[in-house]
């Protein structure tokens, strides 16, 4: 039967003989798209009385919502934290490399930086929709520098900054501008924070906490003020204790805002969280897992020396580190191999696993009605991953 155009001259492509993940369920069912949108198979064969004009066999592969990926500071040779000449390329070239890996939008994430970084390299940053041509840009997460010293693990301590005179008006004046900001992350027990935290949400800006010595009442409190996302779980806070669990007590707490959900984002690379670890997490909070790479400059690089901003790093295998100390600085893993670690550490379900790079992370910027799933009229050029 031929195509009824009468809607749209843009062919519809029908993806067969697969496995969707729709509902939290892997489902088999045919996928249909057409112009970036999936398609309501029965208002296409009913209303419009059409067909598909390409039709691609699957082969029994898995369909999964595009990947998010909100913490990457680079990969490919590329750091986002450098203020480069050829910034634009370079931010193209890795949102064509990690297309590959699954990830169809990502936030590119600068570490703790001088003010000037800042300020050549958020005017470079656009936010714009994926494609063909690589994954979409949903905004930069800005990681510091308003973070604590005594956690500051790769983060530069000379450019680490505080906002107790002028609170949100030091923010600015540090960053520049926010028309492309996204996520910030800071650490909640620094002074006036909840004023900066206040003004960051009334922005619509995810604020996200880390690299903190907070004690679970600051959290709390920062929660209560807009916070609602935390930065790799267990890196660069203070570890659990059982009189004051500190950050990671946010996952059991009992003093979250009515409607609130915290998230929270997860390395699962194998070397910055111990699967044990992982499994805690998971377990005390699944619908709040946000798997995230925290890649650098040097993902998808043979092992030595790259950059990480301010910092040279330095790659054995899969471990990075600052270089000349042990101190982790980023990660060389990609998306995909993140989220088979995971499910391999936790024994959660390939859909579980699925969601937590997915419908997670688009849950927790306010975009799951046109990201993270595969339901009708969201997004399919940029809500649809590789299949697996």
């Amino acid at each position: 039967m031929p195509s009824n155009k009468s809607v749209s001259d843009a062919p519809i492509v029908q993806f067969t003989n697969c496995r969707i993940l729709r509902s939290h369920q892997l489902q088999r069912e045919d996928l249909w798209v057409r112009e970036g949108k999936i398609l309501n198979p029965e208002k296409l064969f009913f209303d419009e009385k059409g067909s598909a004009d390409i039709q691609l066999d699957c082969k029994d592969s898995i369909i999964t919502p595009g990947f998010i990926d909100v913490q990457i500071n680079g990969g490919f040779g590329v750091d986002f934290s450098l203020a480069t000449d050829d910034f634009k390329s370079g931010i193209d070239l890795v949102s064509q490399k990690i297309l590959s890996h699954g990830v169809t939008s990502f936030c590119p994430t600068l570490v703790t930086s001088p003010p000037s970084v800042y300020h050549q390299v958020l005017p470079q940053i656009s936010i714009r929709n994926g494609g063909a041509h690589g994954a979409g840009i949903l905004g930069a997460h800005l990681e510091g520098p308003f973070i604590s010293k005594e956690k500051k693990g790769a983060h530069p301590e000379h450019c680490l900054r505080t906002f107790e005179a002028g609170a949100f008006q030091d923010l600015l004046a540090t960053y520049g501008s926010l028309d492309c900001v996204r996520i910030v992350t800071l650490a909640p027990e620094m002074k006036r924070s909840s004023e900066v935290i206040q003004e960051l949400t009334k922005r619509g800006i995810c604020v996200s906490l880390g690299h903190s010595v907070a004690n679970l009442s600051q959290a709390e409190e920062a929660v209560q003020h807009g916070a609602t996302f935390i930065t790799h779980l267990f890196n660069a806070m203070l570890p659990f204790h059982h009189r004051d669990p500190g950050i990671v007590g946010l996952l059991t707490s009992d003093k979250i805002p009515a409607g609130r959900r915290v998230f929270y984002g997860m390395i699962s690379d194998g070397i910055h969280t111990n699967p044990a670890a992982l499994r805690i997490a998971h377990r005390a909070h699944p619908k709040g897992l946000v798997l995230v790479t925290d890649a650098i400059a040097g993902m998808g690089l043979a092992p030595g020396r790259h950059t990480l901003g301010q910092q040279v790093v330095e790659i054995d295998g899969l471990n990075t580190y600052i270089a000349g100390t042990k101190t982790l600085s980023g990660s060389v893993a990609t998306m995909d191999t993140c989220v088979r670690h995971f499910q391999e550490a936790t024994g959660c379900s390939v859909e579980t696993a699925l969601e937590a790079a997915s419908l997670h992370p688009a849950q927790l910027l306010g975009i799951e009605h046109k990201k993270g799933t595969l339901n009708y009229d969201s997004d399919a050029g940029t809500g649809m991953g590789t299949m697996v």
